[in-house]
């Protein structure tokens, strides 16, 4: 037998894809509120005009833009995390 050859009785190297999956978004509900912070600070790097600064106009848009996107990233997240995986059964009652 070779040494690359697997042997039995080893788990696989690789996740099922469905737990990769899950686990990525685990990850992205992670990241998210970070993401958020940072896009919530780009404003503050703009500059259009020294004289007379930047339109609040356009920073409040800009920021409900991203209020907006940040709700919606997270109900997929939630939504994506609350799905049983392929074979999970839902319990009755939670149990």
């Amino acid at each position: 037998m070779s040494e690359d050859a697997p042997r039995r009785g080893t788990p696989p190297l690789f996740l099922e894809r469905q737990s990769y999956r899950r686990r990525r978004v685990m990850d992205g509900a992670r990241v998210l509120p970070f993401l958020g912070a940072l896009l919530w600070l780009v404003p503050l790097l703009w500059q259009e005009d020294p004289a007379e600064g930047v339109r609040s106009s356009a920073v409040i848009v800009y920021l409900f833009g991203v209020w907006l996107l940040l709700v919606l990233l997270a109900g997929f997240i939630a939504w994506a995390l609350g799905r049983p995986a392929p074979g999970e059964r839902l319990g009755d009652g939670g149990e």
